[in-house]
C-alpha cells in the first residue's frame, strides 16, 4: 500500500452526472485497491443542486475544499437550464479553469475498439490553452469580455499573450516527446496575423528547446480536412481556446464517439477529471449513459498525480483502469451507444469485475 493517502474531490454535476460520475469513482476505487494505493474521496455540491442549496452552482465551500485536495472529477452540467443569473454566468467548468488557472486542457483521440471509428488507428493528442484566446469569458479579471454597447452590436476580445502560450506549449512538447515525437500547432495567423500570430510564433520559438520533436503548423480550417483525411498522422496538436475545443470534439467523433473521449484541465500544481462530452439532460436518471470518457478521464488524472508526486503505484492505477475498460467492451458488454446493451450500471459492473479478474 502506498504511504500516501491522495485526497480526490467529487463533483457529481447535472444530468447524467450523478450516473457516470459515481461509476468513474468505483472503479478507480477498485483499480486503486488493486494497485495498493489509499485513495479518500471527497464530494462536494456543484451544479444545478447546488444552486437549490447553496444559491449558486460553484459555492465557495467548493472551490476552498478543491484548493486542499491532490484533485477532482467534475461531472458535466447543464448550465443551459439553469436559473438566471445562473445561466448567464461563466458555467462551473470555466468558473473552476478560471479560478485555479488550469491552463491546459489536454484531450486524447484514440481509436476505440467496439466503436465505430471514421479512421481505425487514429492515436493524437490535442492541447488546448484555457484561459484565454477566443473564449471571451476567459479574458478578463472581472465580467466577461464579451459586451453590447448598444443592443445591435455585439463585441468580443480574443486575447492571446506570450505568458499563457509559452506555457502551454511547454505541456505540448514535453508530451510530444514522450510519445512520437511529432507536434503541430494550429492557428489562422493568415487572417488573425497578431493575435494567433503571436500563438504560432511563440510556439515556435519553444521548439527551439526540443530539437527531438518535429514541428508543423496548419490554419484551423486547414487542419479541420487533415484530421478528417489523415487522422492517423498526427500526434500531438497545440493550439488556442477555441480552435482546440471545435478540433476536440471533431477528433472524439473520428476516433469513435465523445462518449469515449476524455480529457483532463491540468496546471503545474492542480488537475480536474472531467469528460469532454456534456450532461446529455435527455437520458439522464435512465441508467443508459455511457461513462467510458469519465473513467478514462479519472485514468489521465491518476497519470498526471503518477508524474506530479513520481508515485509509480498511480501510473499503475491508471493501466488497470484503462485495461479494465478495454476488458470489459471486448468480452461483450458495453452501452447501446457503442452497439451494446448493457446499462450503466451493468457496464460499471462488467469493468470491476474485469479488473479483478486482471488481478
Amino acid at each position: 500500500m502506498s504511504s500516501k493517502t491522495y485526497r480526490l474531490g467529487v463533483l457529481e454535476g447535472d444530468g447524467i452526472g450523478p450516473e457516470i460520475v459515481p461509476s468513474s469513482v468505483e472503479i478507480a476505487t477498485a483499480a486503486a485497491r488493486a494497485a495498493g494505493v489509499s485513495v479518500d474521496w471527497v464530494t462536494l455540491p456543484l451544479g444545478a443542486a447546488a444552486i437549490e442549496t447553496h444559491g449558486t452552482p460553484v459555492p465557495e465551500e467548493t472551490k476552498d475544499a478543491l484548493a486542499g485536495l491532490d484533485g477532482w472529477y467534475l461531472g458535466p452540467h447543464d448550465s443551459v437550464g439553469y436559473p438566471e443569473p445562473h445561466k448567464s454566468a461563466l458555467n462551473p467548468s470555466g468558473t473552476l479553469r478560471k479560478h485555479f488557472q488550469l491552463f491546459a486542457n489536454i484531450r486524447p483521440a484514440k481509436s476505440f475498439p467496439g466503436a465505430k471509428a471514421v479512421c481505425d488507428n487514429a492515436d493524437l493528442v490535442i492541447v488546448r490553452e484555457n484561459t484565454e484566446g477566443f473564449y471571451a469569458d476567459r479574458n478578463t479579471f472581472a465580467g466577461t469580455g464579451e459586451f453590447m454597447p448598444t443592443p445591435d452590436t455585439a463585441i468580443m476580445l480574443g486575447i492571446i499573450t506570450r505568458e499563457a502560450t509559452e506555457r502551454v506549449a511547454r505541456v505540448a512538447f514535453d508530451l510530444a516527446r514522450s510519445r512520437r515525437k511529432k507536434l503541430t500547432i494550429v492557428h489562422k495567423a493568415n487572417v488573425l496575423k497578431l493575435t494567433t500570430g503571436l500563438f504560432r510564433t511563440v510556439c515556435q520559438e519553444v521548439a527551439e528547446d526540443y530539437p527531438d520533436v518535429a514541428v508543423d503548423d496548419f490554419h484551423i480550417d486547414a487542419m479541420t480536412v487533415h484530421l478528417v483525411r489523415r487522422a492517423q498522422d498526427f500526434d500531438v496538436i497545440v493550439t488556442e481556446n477555441m480552435f482546440g475545443d471545435i478540433l476536440s470534439d471533431l477528433a472524439g467523433e473520428i476516433s469513435g464517439s465523445l462518449g469515449t473521449a476524455p480529457s483532463i484541465n491540468s496546471s503545474a500544481t492542480a488537475a480536474m477529471a472531467q469528460a469532454s462530452h456534456g450532461s446529455a439532460p435527455d437520458i439522464a436518471g435512465r441508467n443508459i449513459a455511457n461513462p467510458v470518457a469519465m473513467i478514462l478521464s479519472g485514468a489521465m488524472l491518476f497519470e498526471w498525480l503518477a508524474a506530479k508526486h513520481g508515485d509509480e503505484k498511480l501510473a499503475a492505477v491508471a493501466k488497470i483502469i484503462e485495461q479494465g475498460v478495454a476488458d470489459a467492451i471486448a468480452a461483450g458488454t458495453s452501452t447501446r451507444d457503442l452497439g451494446g446493451s448493457a446499462s450503466t450500471t451493468e457496464f460499471t459492473a462488467a469493468v470491476i469485475k474485469a479488473i479483478g479478474a486482471g488481478q
